[in-house]
């Protein structure tokens, strides 16, 4: 079977670090914020750093090379489910969706943890009134009026956080979702194309035809 070199090292780091990263932050996600946090802000430079790649890196690390109109992406779809479909040397009309799909659910879900530590006083999200009130509060000749304002603050603090962690587990759902979607899909194609996509990502190269 003849192949040729198709994902760069770029590409392939940045997979196999983001599942590392991924499976770090499901099982650090309630016990270990700290861990948690570190490995989010890291996806956000690995998402970041893959986007730029998407428009300087080689022709299959490229965005114009595996971005397909819907209707391609559909009849692709179509094909796989007769099991004749067409075969890519880069990402097929499925899998150049999943990876756009996949870019863009990551930083929203990154930006709505951003938000819920924002709303508990941490991180580049803060909000900076929440922490000129908790000084405020600590002053013991405070008013009942300042007092007031502080506990509706605060109540409102905890409102903000409590929407933000909804969404960013709604968020974190939809990611699990999209990975065993993936996984599938690989399975899938490998089987249908006679071709191992996974050690693909290993070692760079897929078969030609």
């Amino acid at each position: 079977m003849k192949s040729e070199k198709v994902w760069d090292i770029f590409v392939r780091t940045f997979h196999w670090t983001l599942v590392g990263s991924m499976i770090g932050l499901y099982l650090s996600g309630d016990d270990f914020e700290s861990v948690h946090t570190i490995l989010g802000y890291f996806v956000i430079c690995l998402v970041l750093l893959r986007i730029i790649w998407g428009f300087m890196g080689p022709k299959h690390a490229r965005f114009h090379d595996f971005l397909y109109r819907p209707s391609k992406i559909y009849h692709y779809l179509k094909s796989l489910i007769n099991g004749n479909p067409t075969h890519y040397i880069g990402h097929n009309p499925a899998g150049g969706l999943m990876v756009i799909v996949m870019l863009l659910s990551l930083l929203v879900t990154a930006f709505t943890g951003l938000k819920t530590l924002g709303s508990e006083g941490k991180g580049p999200l803060t909000n900076a009134g929440i922490s000129i009130l908790r000084f405020a509060h600590a002053d013991e000749d405070e008013d009942d009026d300042d007092d007031r304002t502080y506990k509706a603050s605060h109540h409102q603090k905890n409102h903000k956080k409590e929407f933000w962690e909804e969404i960013h587990e709604s968020m974190t759902s939809f990611m699990i979702f999209l990975i065993i979607t993936h996984l599938v899909g690989v399975i899938v194609s490998s089987w249908i194309h006679k071709e191992n996509l996974i050690l693909a990502m290993i070692n760079g190269r897929k078969k030609t035809l």
